[in-house]
């Protein structure tokens, strides 16, 4: 890349992949850690969590957080347990959901490790997790809000903004002003139309843009999301079966019900029962009905899509419906069915072949989201091989991320920078982008390479 300079950019995740976020600015007095997330999908990017704390991350003097979803977050109990005690900036509603996804992640792989000893799957013994509830919650102590379009202060003289990004509720793009240069990160971008977010505010003009690349490589489908899901609802329940929807606990969640409601409302679906098995989702959609002015839904809409299912919240609730042959609709975490109460919910539902699973979102590589969308006859859970007979659809036009047209139109409408580097996305989608910013826009721009550092490129 170009010449040296005095501050620097350091990709340690998210870089050839879409999970892990870590973006490490280094001015050469201080340095800012952009989102801070774990590693999800093929296991050597999992185990990626368990290694030590990268050298670079030791130095860190503000961390500055995106969003709430894990794979920008879920990484922070680490850096704290491994001594870091300095600010975490984000916005009001990032701060609330991380009150509920942080300590639920700590919860859930502390349930795990304690499911597989006592079950005996692990390789490990004793099976640990990767962090505690503890550590999630010394998290929480460090989290400082600010609000969206606020200039506020950061150590060494450094200042930051945060700007609306879409996506999900409280999700920012994050603007660093050092003394060489304006750092634009990104984070993740929603889309023009979406069912609950309102779209990306406008690009700040920045010298450097770092922007992700999920969907770089493809333009959503046209079809009608509504459309689509009535027809997998109704044709699961025409044959007595259950649509499982495996669903993240923010945002996805959420839109689908106000889809479900509103068919229901219109009679384009029968009225069968509509459950969500997920206590973070469940809190979720509490964090949702209080905080009108971060999404596009009126109250009203609000209360009542959101009262519509029944809620199940404890162990024993969940483990019944998977007893029952009733035909329903039941969302549960977690969106690419790499944990939580869904996995068990495939276990009984995945060999029925009247039931659907159906994928709500992008499903990252090595996860079992993924193996379900590529067509894998059979999944592994909890140690032991699981037949897929039910039906597997997928709704790519309910995505949060926005698509390789609504990418280019957010980073064109701005003023030419110095350099954009392209992340979070797999090569194939990273490199299309780069390609199609080369040919309409002329401005130079490089896919981020993983764990590389690069100068900033001078004016």
């Amino acid at each position: 890349m170009t010449a040296a300079h005095s501050s620097t950019l350091t990709f340690l995740g998210a870089a050839g992949t879409v999970t892990g976020s870590k973006h490490l600015l280094d001015t050469g007095k201080v340095q800012v850690l952009v989102d801070c997330g774990l590693f999800q999908g093929f296991k050597p990017l999992r185990l990626r969590n368990w290694a030590a704390l990268p050298q670079a991350l030791r130095g860190v003097d503000a961390v500055l957080l995106t969003h709430a979803h894990v794979d920008h977050s879920g990484y922070l109990p680490v850096l704290v347990r491994e001594g870091y005690r300095g600010a975490i900036y984000c916005t009001a509603a990032t701060a609330a959901l991380c009150r509920l996804l942080l300590p639920d992640a700590a919860y859930l792989q502390e349930l795990d490790a304690s499911y597989a000893n006592r079950k005996g799957y692990s390789k490990h013994h004793p099976a640990l997790p990767l962090y505690t509830v503890a550590d999630a919650e010394q998290v929480l102590e460090q989290l400082r809000v600010v609000e969206f379009d606020e200039r506020f202060a950061l150590p060494g003289g450094l200042h930051a903004r945060f700007t609306r990004a879409g996506h999900i509720l409280g999700a920012a793009c994050v603007t660093v002003e050092a003394e060489d240069a304006q750092v634009l990160f990104s984070g993740d971008l929603g889309r023009d139309e979406d069912v609950m977010m309102e779209p990306p505010a406008r690009r700040p003009d920045a010298d450097i843009v770092v922007m992700e690349s999920t969907y770089g490589d493809r333009v959503h489908g046209g079809s009608d999301p509504m459309t689509a899901l009535a027809e997998v609802v109704n044709r699961t329940i025409e044959r007595g079966g259950t649509v499982i929807v495996p669903a993240f606990a923010v945002g996805r969640t959420q839109a689908l019900l106000v889809l479900l409601h509103r068919l229901r409302e219109a009679g384009r679906i029968a009225r069968v029962p509509v459950v969500v098995d997920s206590p973070m989702a469940i809190a979720a959609t509490e964090i949702y009905l209080r905080r009108e002015r971060d999404h596009r839904l009126s109250a009203a809409e609000c209360e009542a899509a959101f009262a519509m299912p029944t809620y199940v919240r404890d162990a024993d609730g969940s483990k019944a419906l998977d007893r029952g042959d009733e035909p329903k609709i039941l969302l549960s975490a977690s969106g690419m069915a790499t944990g939580g109460r869904v996995v068990h919910h495939l276990k009984y539902f995945a060999p029925d072949p009247r039931s659907t699973i159906l994928l709500a979102g992008y499903q990252a590589g090595g996860t079992r989201g993924a193996a379900l969308a590529g067509g894998a006859r059979q999944i592994k859970i909890h140690g032991q091989y699981v037949a897929v007979n039910a039906e597997v659809a997928q709704l790519e036009t309910l995505s949060a991320h926005a698509d390789q047209r609504e990418l280019l139109a957010w980073l064109g409408a701005g003023a030419r920078p110095r350099q954009v580097y392209l992340v979070h996305g797999e090569l194939a989608a990273a490199d299309a982008l780069r390609l199609r910013i080369a040919e309409t826009l002329g401005w130079p721009c490089d896919v981020a390479l993983d764990r590389d550092t690069v100068a900033l490129p001078s004016a």
